[in-house]
């Protein structure tokens, strides 16, 4: 709720100014049509969310746009650097191969092999969403700053009216928030590529991918209706709910991300194979909910002076560092395919409290010292396998 009113309050504020600039601009409120600089910021909010759903995508479009929409020579020397062929060519490329590989579907690789494509892709959601970010604050501050230039003062003086001018203040709020909805929504979106990523069935996957382009689909859509009907709002206003969305799963979204890019860094580099284990402490994922943390939390797992078991860990990765101690029980590591666990053991049911990243794959015995767990087992996939042989392992009934 706190978060909700915050940014309810950041919006009332931005409106509040938005209806100071259109006020002492110059309004055809006689016309009943937008002032001019509202529908361009209208534009710019649904431009902001479908590039953070889709930065390579939008980011390439809009440098194609750009490029064959300058006509003159002062157009053409003021195109920006994502204008350039050089860029947006072998981004679409790019979008394209992306797209053939996702419509192919397992009819021509399956999902096991599938699945580094879809590594890859991540990897490229996370490079283009910084690629995005760069280009993204020139353009917005361009747009805003020419949605709000002239000199209403010099109108308004020449009326005898004396004008306050709140430009400045409109422009240092609008483009902080600016970045702060894309970076949300960026989340959001890159969250969807995790859970592709992790998904073992290519039936979800596709849900997925369709989910997430027929989001990038409505506010494209919303725009281009808003524009040809003359109420750009309508784009805008549906930009601001996905927004909205995306703010209220942040954490949410982050915490996913930020698994994602932990496990595919661990697989593409190998790392388990140079990795030694701290004797002290070790960078973890809570697999569990404990003490209101949630799951997915980045943090160190330790023990204290006590013989506690404590998670020490920072929101966001970079708040004040908080600690959180464990429930007292029996723990062990166990051993999976892809990605190992600590476990807590209650007779015989078990519980998932730590997720290890894949560097942790083959040191199990080791975190047994170091935490002095009680021991190792196996679990996931490699569990399963164990139960298929000793079902089918050709044991010799006695005569």
């Amino acid at each position: 709720m706190k978060r909700l009113k915050l940014l309810l309050a950041s919006l009332t504020l931005l409106a509040l100014l938005a209806n100071n600039v259109s006020a002492v601009e110059i309004a055809p409120a006689a016309t009943g049509e937008m002032n001019p600089q509202m529908k361009k910021i209208c534009e710019t909010v649904s431009l902001i969310t479908g590039v953070a759903i889709s930065p390579l995508l939008g980011v390439g479009g809009v440098g194609a746009y750009k490029y064959f929409s300058a006509k003159t020579d002062e157009e053409k020397a003021a195109r920006p650097w994502f204008a350039n062929p050089l860029f947006w060519i072998p981004a679409l490329l790019l979008v394209g191969v992306c797209f053939v590989k996702d419509a192919a579907g397992t009819s021509v690789l399956p999902t096991v092999l599938k699945k580094p494509f879809d590594a890859a892709e991540v990897v490229e959601h996370k490079i283009s969403g910084l690629v995005a970010t760069g280009a993204f604050v020139p353009v917005v501050a361009s747009i805003f700053h020419s949605a709000t230039t002239g000199s209403p003062q010099a109108t308004l003086a020449a009326d005898g009216f004396a004008a306050i001018d709140l430009h400045w203040l409109y422009n240092a709020l609008m483009v902080p928030v600016a970045m702060a909805a894309f970076f949300v929504v960026f989340l959001a979106s890159n969250a969807i590529s995790i859970l592709i990523l992790i998904s073992p069935f290519s039936t979800v996957d596709t849900a997925l991918k369709l989910f997430r382009t027929g989001i990038l689909g409505t506010v494209v859509g919303s725009s281009a209706f808003g524009v040809w009907s003359g109420h750009p709002w309508v784009g805008a206003l549906w930009a601001l709910v996905i927004i909205l969305i995306s703010y209220l799963i942040a954490g949410w979204s982050f915490r996913l991300s930020h698994f994602g890019l932990v496990f595919v860094w661990d697989f593409f580099t190998g790392r388990r194979s140079r990795f030694q284990p701290d004797a002290k402490q070790n960078k973890m994922f809570l697999g569990t909910k404990c003490e209101k943390v949630p799951t997915r939390t980045y943090g160190r797992l330790s023990r204290n002076e006590k013989g506690e078991l404590i998670f020490n860990y920072r929101s966001w990765l970079v708040m004040l560092p908080r600690t959180i101690t464990l429930p007292a029980g029996k723990y062990e590591a166990g051993r999976g395919v892809f990605y190992s666990e600590i476990l807590r053991v209650d007779r015989e049911s078990t519980k998932t409290v730590i997720l290890l990243p894949p560097r942790y794959l083959g040191h199990e015995d080791e975190l047994v010292k170091i935490y002095s767990l009680a021991g190792t087992r196996d679990v996931g996939l490699r569990a399963a396998w164990a139960w298929f042989k000793s079902l089918f392992g050709g044991k010799t009934a006695a005569a």
